[in-house]
């Protein structure tokens, strides 16, 4: 399955709720869910009931839209955390907040996460002194993720800074402006995650 090219805005709209995929704008007046805050399409405004699998789908597919991930990458992290000690839904989440470029976004190094996703493939950043640009790649505790030597003179970089410089950081990341450097402190648990979805849909949808 290709990645999503369109306006995604819509994926907002479609979802009934704000994804965040456009930085800045999701929090102006120009937001499309504050505008229209029905789906998109000729029956978007129509109100229909949704079955169990369809409440089921739709965690899937939000969860999904929040970070920009394709189905096959989705299956193998729920392997992944099937695996694990815990909640399979929490310990999901916890798998998919160490993506390289969703820590970025976290980090404040990037105004949205398709924006994180394409300065990580740009070569932008480095985890352990090594350069990544894998936006799938996992960090893990003791991790240190920083902007690449030379990226730090960028007036991209420069203004992304300056626009996230004030964004809290969640307790699991430790941030040092100064160094453009962040640290991974710990794995995410699920109250550090601010992600309006129930994962335990998800898994009873991969359950079947």
């Amino acid at each position: 399955m290709a990645r999503y090219t369109g306006a995604v805005c819509r994926l907002c709209r479609r979802e009934g709720q704000k994804l965040f995929l456009k930085g800045e704008r999701c929090y102006t007046d120009k937001c499309s869910v504050g505008r229209r805050s029905y789906a998109p399409g000729e029956h978007g405004q129509g109100r229909k009931k949704l079955s169990e699998y369809g409440l089921q789908l739709r965690a899937k597919q939000t969860t999904r839209r929040f970070y920009g991930i394709l189905e096959s990458q989705f299956r193998h992290y729920y392997e992944l955390a099937e695996k694990r000690e815990g909640k399979t839904g929490e310990q999901l989440l916890s798998i998919i907040e160490t993506r390289l470029d969703n820590v970025v976004y976290r980090l404040g190094f990037a105004t949205s996460r398709p924006e994180a996703r394409q300065l990580v493939v740009h070569n932008h950043f480095s985890v352990n002194g090594r350069k990544v640009n894998i936006p799938s790649y996992l960090v893990k505790p003791g991790d240190v993720i920083s902007v690449n030597e030379k990226s730090r003179n960028s007036e991209k970089i420069k203004q992304v800074i300056a626009v996230n410089g004030s964004r809290p950081v969640p307790k699991w990341l430790e941030v040092n402006r100064e160094t453009l450097e962040g640290k991974i402190l710990e794995m995410p648990k699920r109250e550090d995650i601010d992600l309006a979805v129930e994962e335990t849909l998800i898994v009873e949808l991969y359950s079947k």
